[in-house]
């Protein structure tokens, strides 16, 4: 089975890409120039912190958000295999498993063709498998194809010896404050935990347990959750129904971030 909790050398990693959609940009986790953070980010400087002080972390991160598997795969596997980092972490398909009518066995063939590409280039290939969105409003009624998907990641990364970023597994993520406004992205602490929970799969030592508890909250009357409900449904679901039939994305004329492998400068710590 695919180790989730391999140990390394700590100096093994000088450098890291990152290829994705929203999620691995960042979204739901705003810096203070109002750029995207992210748990790829946050883990980059974990990583960094495992070197030398006079060795030099460099980081790329070309996620982009709503971006296909198939556009990943023609925009930013090329790219990551051009700059041949340490370490990549390869985090696709979300948005065409949440596509009506798309088949996660056809999503995850082609997934694992870009991860026996991505292996034979660079160094370790780091896969993601999806959340479970139990809880998830819009998506409760797709946890059976985000679980067949997710069982086709694991199954890759057995076939390549990748490590296994397991995020249906993280409990903490099912909570409701580890999710942004919008649902569907990260909240700042929950790409915080899993950051904390990328490391701890690389046998890293990290500040904090990314599945520790939240505190208790007061109880939420029936009123109060259908009124978030409606105004989350008016100013988000509504807007991103809007854009799938407009054939739009909102990662139409965004470009990556962090496009080329450079030094970490002032990215926000854990």
């Amino acid at each position: 089975m695919a180790d989730d909790s391999r140990s390394r050398d700590k100096n093994a990693f000088g450098s890291y890409a990152a290829i994705g959609d929203s999620f691995t940009e960042g979204v739901g986790d705003p810096g203070p120039d109002g750029t995207y953070v992210g748990w790829a980010d946050r883990f980059a400087v974990l990583l960094a912190d495992q070197l030398p002080e006079h060795d030099a972390f460099r980081y790329a991160n070309l996620a982009v958000r709503g971006r296909l598997l198939d556009q990943i795969v023609a925009e930013q596997v090329p790219r990551a295999k051009e700059l041949a980092p340490d370490l990549v972490t390869f985090c696709a398909g979300g948005n065409d498993i949440i596509r009506p009518g798309t088949d996660p066995d056809d999503v995850a063939e082609r997934f694992e063709r870009a991860v026996a590409d991505l292996t034979s280039a660079v160094g370790t290939v780091m896969v993601t498998t999806g959340f479970d969105t139990r809880d998830v409003p819009v998506l409760r009624h797709l946890r059976g194809k985000i679980a067949t998907y997710t069982a086709h990641v694991r199954a890759i990364a057995d076939r390549y010896d990748c490590p296994v970023l397991d995020l249906w597994s993280l409990r903490s993520v099912q909570d409701r404050r580890a999710w942004d406004d919008d649902r569907l992205h990260l909240s700042p602490e929950g790409h915080t935990r899993v950051a904390l929970r990328a490391a701890q799969v690389l046998g890293l030592p990290v500040p904090a347990d990314p599945d520790q508890a939240w505190p208790p909250v007061p109880p939420r009357g029936s009123l109060e959750v259908r009124r978030d409900n409606i105004q989350w449904a008016r100013e988000y679901l509504v807007p991103w129904i809007g854009r799938r039939l407009r054939g739009e994305s909102s990662g139409d004329h965004v470009e990556a971030k962090r496009p080329d492998l450079v030094p970490l400068g002032d990215l926000m710590p854990l």
